[in-house]
Formats: C-alpha cells, sequence, structure tokens
C-alpha cells in the first residue's frame, strides 16, 4: 500500500534569535510520520526561497549550497528506493538510520539508577550497609514519583537533564514528599551519584548539578541528661519486652554504638584491653572504621544479665537485639512511662554517649572520636558545640537568677533606707 511520501528543507530559527544564518533543517514524512534533523548548514533567512527550500543568488558559496542540498536529497530517494526493492518496510526511522546512521539509544536515568541499586544490593554487607541500600532504594523510588509528577514520563533520557531537573526535584521533595531540607538533600545528593557514573562513562557532556548548592543545615541532636539517664535506667517494667528494650538503649547510651552495631556484634568481639579490662572491639557497620571501646561497670552488668539468653546463645550474639522498627516503637512506650518528652530514638542513645557520658565528664573529643569510630574529627566536633548551647543555656538562667537576687537586694537596701 503506497503511502505519501515529502521532504523538506527549512530554516529553524534558535531561540533568542537576533540575527545572522540560520541552521538548515532537513524533514522527511511518511503516511503521517515524520522525523527532522540537522543538515550541518545555514542560510541567510533574507536569501532563503522557502518553496523551493533553497538559496537564492548565484555565488560560488551559493551554488555549492545548493548543490549540497540537492545531494542530500538526492540520497533520500535512493534509500526509499533501495528499501522498496529489498521488500523492506520504509518509513521515517528506516531512511533516517539510512541517511545519518543508526541512533545509539540513549541511557535514561531511572535504567542507571536501578542497575546501580542491583549492583549495590549484591555487595550488602561487604561495602555497603543495609542501610545505605534502603536509602538508594527510597531515593530511586521517589525519583520515579517526581519524574511522573513533572514530566508525566515512566522514565527519562540522562541528556535531558538539566539545572531546572535539578532544582524542581528539590521543589518537589519539600512541597509534595514534605520532606524537611537535609532528607531533600540526601535524596538528591543520591541521584547527583547515578548522574556522576553517567558523566564518568560519557553518557552525558553536561553535568545538570553545575552550579547547584547542597549544603545541610546543622541539626542539634537530642541527648538524655544524666538524670534523664537514670530514670529510664531505674524505672521498673512490668514486661520483659519493655525491659530488654531499655536495657540495650543504656547499653547503647554506655558504649556510644548504634543499633546496626549492636545487632551484629558477637561475642569474640569482647576483648581484654590494654589497661587489663574488657574492652569492645568491633567494626562499625555505617564507615567500615574500627572501634575500641572499653566496657563501663553498666555496661558490663547488661552483657552479664543476657549472657545466657538463647538467642545469644544459639547465635552467638551479644544481646538479643529486636527489630529496630520495633526497639524504637518501644523506646516511644518506655519515654511516655517515664516522661520524657524528647525525640527518644535509639540514636538518641549514641548521642548521650558522646556528650552527656563522655565529653561532659570531660573525656578529651580525640578519644570520644575514636570510640564512636568516626572517620573525622569534625564529625565529633558537632557534638562539642552541642554542649557549648548547654553553657550557653545554663549561664543564661544563672544570669536571670543573679538578675533576680540584685533586684530582690536592691528592693531591700531601699526599704531600710526609706524606713530610716
Amino acid at each position: 500500500m503506497s503511502r505519501r511520501f515529502s521532504l523538506l528543507f527549512y530554516l529553524k530559527k534558535p531561540r533568542n534569535y537576533s540575527g545572522g544564518p540560520v541552521p538548515i533543517y532537513m524533514r522527511i514524512s511518511i503516511g503521517g510520520r515524520r522525523t527532522e534533523f540537522a543538515t550541518q548548514r545555514e542560510a541567510d533567512p533574507t536569501k532563503w526561497k522557502a518553496q523551493a527550500g533553497r538559496v537564492n543568488g548565484t555565488k560560488e558559496e551559493v551554488r555549492a549550497l545548493n548543490a549540497f542540498l540537492d545531494t542530500l536529497q538526492a540520497k533520500v530517494y535512493e534509500a526509499q528506493r533501495k528499501l522498496v526493492e529489498a521488500d523492506e518496510n520504509v518509513n521515517v526511522n528506516t531512511i533516517r538510520e539510512i541517511i545519518v546512521g543508526k541512533k545509539e539509544k540513549s541511557k535514561t536515568l531511572l535504567e542507571v539508577f536501578e542497575y546501580h541499586n542491583t549492583q549495590m544490593k549484591a555487595l550488602v554487607d561487604v561495602d555497603f550497609a543495609p542501610g545505605t541500600m534502603e536509602r538508594y532504594t527510597t531515593a530511586l523510588s521517589h525519583t520515579k514519583d517526581f519524574i511522573k509528577w513533572k514530566y508525566n514520563l515512566d522514565d527519562i533520557e540522562i541528556d535531558k537533564l538539566n539545572y531546572e531537573f535539578v532544582t524542581e526535584m528539590e521543589f518537589y521533595f519539600k512541597s509534595v514528599r514534605k520532606c524537611c531540607h537535609n532528607t531533600s538533600v540526601k535524596y538528591i545528593s543520591n541521584v547527583k551519584k547515578i548522574v556522576n557514573i553517567c558523566i564518568k562513562n560519557g553518557w552525558i557532556q553536561k553535568d545538570p548539578f553545575f552550579g547547584y548548592k547542597m549544603n545541610k543545615k546543622q541539626v542539634i541532636r537530642e541527648y538524655l541528661s544524666s538524670d534523664e539517664i537514670n530514670a529510664v535506667y531505674q524505672k521498673e517494667f512490668l514486661t520483659d519486652r519493655l525491659t530488654l528494650v531499655r536495657d540495650i538503649f543504656i547499653f547503647s547510651c554506655f558504649t556510644g554504638l548504634s543499633y546496626a552495631d549492636i545487632q551484629k556484634l558477637k561475642r569474640s568481639e569482647v576483648i581484654i584491653g590494654i589497661d587489663g579490662d574488657k574492652w569492645i572491639s568491633t567494626t562499625r557497620q555505617k564507615t567500615d572504621t574500627v572501634s575500641k571501646i572499653p566496657l563501663l561497670p553498666i555496661a558490663l552488668e547488661i552483657l552479664e544479665k543476657y549472657k545466657e539468653h538463647p538467642k545469644c546463645v544459639n547465635q552467638d550474639v551479644l544481646l538479643p537485639i529486636l527489630s529496630n522498627q520495633n526497639m524504637n516503637a518501644y523506646l516511644k512506650e518506655i519515654a511516655d512511662l517515664v516522661g520524657i518528652k524528647k525525640n527518644f530514638t535509639f540514636h538518641c542513645a549514641r548521642h548521650t554517649f558522646a556528650t552527656t557520658v563522655t565529653l561532659t565528664n570531660g573525656v578529651p573529643i580525640e578519644s570520644v572520636s575514636k570510640m564512636l569510630g568516626h572517620s573525622n574529627l569534625k564529625t565529633t566536633q558537632h557534638y562539642a558545640k552541642i554542649l557549648d548551647l548547654k553553657v550557653s543555656e545554663d549561664m543564661s538562667k544563672l544570669r536571670s537568677k543573679l538578675s533576680v537576687s540584685r533586684e530582690s537586694t536592691e528592693r531591700a537596701q531601699i526599704k531600710i533606707i526609706s524606713n530610716s
């Protein structure tokens, strides 16, 4: 069945065109479908004959340009003839492939993202922590939703990414997903890693993140005071479940170990330290750095309490820890029972170790950093800033008390003088 075939040369003015030569494009239309591409030639629009699709004039450069367009047109018709003779499908794509070569399929963002996550999943507990895998899985899901929300597409080609894509993604996370600033930065940094992979592989030439700033806002982490630690530690619970969760939380308060690190603690990781006392020597799951922590009496007491627990015996672990989701849910229950209004999560225990248990009691920040397994001192210095804030708050309260005391004294003096 014969289908209408047409070929057109035309000028395509770029955006913000202000004058001068304009690129010449060729459009091929077959049966209602069309394709177009640049001829890599330009023409003066004042001399262009739109109906003929050629340049008007007799100069040598004009004749050469028109001859080039004639040759290109002849190639198109020759390609059509060969396809018909070979009894092959004649369409805009097959014609284009013959003229300009087969276009390599562009990589898409989600395609690369999914491949990255597949590889990461295979390396969990080798190069990556489960929590890292979980964050990238969530970031991929949110990126899919963003592309659908913004472009109504199931995916987007890598070479279509630009600065607007990045800023619109930030807007989406904050306005639609209701993410806080730092959470938005985390997700965007995950996407940036995928884009960097594309840049290094030569799949994209221009970095859409160029000029984009991703600075996290400093967050003051909550921690327990000495009184609050004692209140939690001394509280009697009616269920073994809450007692267990409390004990593991207190253990974290006195070791600085995260939930993930306590969960994988083996009995063999309790060693005799340089001082002859018991220490924990373990590799942090998040940073793959070694933490060596002297065991304080309360931590030793908790380990002793659970050493014969069936899970500890059968799985060779130090503590019978529950899932992190359950732990945090039970911690909120404990906070209500004890009367603590803070955001009571497992990570709060690690902050408590860094502040109330160690730095407040004069342990040097270098030692605290080493026990926490921080890869650099800057991370630990954040806790020192928290303590500076606490000092500031305490001194403000003291100033208020002294001010009240001074006013009372002055009033008393005035009263004495007036009565004399």
